[in-house]
């Protein structure tokens, strides 16, 4: 019998084992990117259906103060980009692949802000969270500015991530919950229609 209990803890030890293996492993495959491309309604819609892309969340990054809120950052008070943070799985997308992607969705030449909302809030940046991360940005901007179809310089910045704060609720999938008047803002803005002056196409089309 003692026997009999220590091999049912031995196996049961081992299930545990391979469960924690597995939980890790799957962990381990989820990676962040953060970026910054205008107002962050449109960003949250244009990365959410892209393959490999498990989840998008509105934001503020690159500030001074702690936990902003939207009437703050769009006061322009406290530094803030708006921005999202995008949880893609590894294994079925990449980073590089995500940032190429990036510069097809955005206004890379403007140093005021993004179509028609001006000020720092809605200026583009990449925010790096480590080393790695950082080399493959510099190589997407450096493959853009070789290949771009258009001769203005590319004013995008990439900066070292700090606390990314999470928007309001109500920012969240607001292309969902409000869609009329997601898609009002989004023509009357003229997002679209820059983005295929500049790169021919609208890329994020393809998943809308």
């Amino acid at each position: 019998m003692f026997i009999t209990k220590r091999l049912k803890t031995t196996i049961g030890l081992g299930i545990l084992a391979s469960a924690s293996f597995y939980m890790t492993a799957a962990q381990a495959d989820t990676q962040t990117m953060i970026v910054a491309g205008g107002c962050f309604w449109c960003v949250e819609s244009d990365y959410e259906k892209v393959p490999g892309v498990l989840d998008v969340e509105s934001g503020y990054i690159g500030g001074h103060t702690q936990n902003p809120t939207y009437g703050q950052v769009s006061g322009k008070h406290t530094g803030h980009f708006e921005a999202v943070r995008i949880q893609y799985d590894d294994t079925k997308t990449s980073l590089a692949v995500l940032s190429d992607y990036f510069w097809k969705t955005i206004d890379p030449t403007d140093p005021n802000g993004q179509f028609c909302d001006k000020g720092a809030p809605y200026k583009t940046a990449m925010f790096y969270q480590n080393e790695e991360q950082k080399a493959v940005f510099d190589a997407s901007l450096k493959n853009v500015e070789a290949n771009k179809p258009f001769s203005a310089k590319i004013v995008t910045e990439i900066l070292p991530a700090n606390t990314f704060y999470p928007a309001e609720e109500y920012h969240q999938d607001y292309y969902k919950k409000n869609p009329f008047r997601y898609r009002f803002y989004r023509s009357s803005c003229g997002r679209d229609n820059k983005i295929e002056s500049l790169w021919g196409d609208v890329a994020s089309k393809a998943y809308h």
